[in-house]
């Protein structure tokens, strides 16, 4: 679905993804791992064409839209829910879920996808007339995914969507996005907390200052020594579930 080859993004002088690969099957949770700086929304930044590649290509369903402007790369089924959530305040929660629609003219569909969102989300229902600087964090990032959702995306991108939440929202956050994968949406995850990333997906990238260090199947990864020690906190699957 998603294919990235020999991505190269650069910030003035500085190199912030040299010539990274990689690839997002449908119905795939696939996640990029690494610290701060390691590029991980570089990554997404390149792919939702909010910054510019200087080489390399981004293919989506076979097409090339590397440097493509956003709103069309948002208009062929590339949707995001971005770092730090960035909810409109102001609005309501149903106005901000209309916003994720705004490339859409089906009226019938999108009545569907709110349909889906408050299926989903059902708090978010309950607030539908609240303005959305009043919710909760997690109640936020509920919306920021919700709107993601609105323009009926082939991929999500979801970036750091575990920020700032509390560790019983988390839990409840990363089960809602294996909710939104078992309906079909394929689904590339950025996050920080390595170790909720790699139990929903299914395979995981290691980004190390620019390049994919490591690659394979999350299971594996999850209990790579190299993984474990520096990504971890030194323990492995088998000791995180015991």
């Amino acid at each position: 679905m998603l294919e990235i080859k020999d991505l190269v993004v650069s910030y003035g002088p500085i190199n912030a993804l040299k010539g990274i690969s990689l690839t997002v099957k449908e119905r795939e949770i696939v996640t990029l791992i690494g610290s701060n700086g390691a590029g991980k929304s570089t990554t997404l930044s390149a792919i939702t064409g909010t910054v510019r590649a200087q080489s390399g290509s981004i293919a989506f369903l076979g097409e090339d839209i590397t440097n493509m402007a956003p709103h069309r790369i948002v208009a062929k089924g590339v949707g995001i829910s971005p770092e730090g959530r960035e909810v409109f305040p102001a609005l309501t929660v149903e106005e901000n879920l209309r916003l994720g629609a705004y490339t859409r003219t089906d009226k019938g569909g999108i009545q569907s996808s709110y349909d889906r969102v408050y299926e989903l989300f059902p708090r978010l229902k309950e607030r539908m007339r609240q303005t959305a600087g009043t919710l909760s964090g997690g109640e936020q990032q509920m919306l920021a995914i919700g709107r993601a959702l609105m323009s009926e995306p082939r991929l999500l991108l979801l970036d750091e969507p575990s920020m700032g939440l509390a560790p019983n929202l988390v839990v409840m956050i990363f089960d809602l996005i294996e909710s939104i994968n078992k309906q079909g949406t394929t689904i590339l995850l950025i996050e920080q907390n390595a170790n909720m990333a790699l139990s929903v997906a299914h395979r995981a990238y290691v980004l190390e200052t620019g390049t994919i260090a490591i690659e394979g199947r999350a299971e594996a990864l999850a209990n790579d020594p190299r993984v474990i020690a520096a990504y971890l906190g030194g323990k492995g699957a088998a000791e995180r579930d015991a």
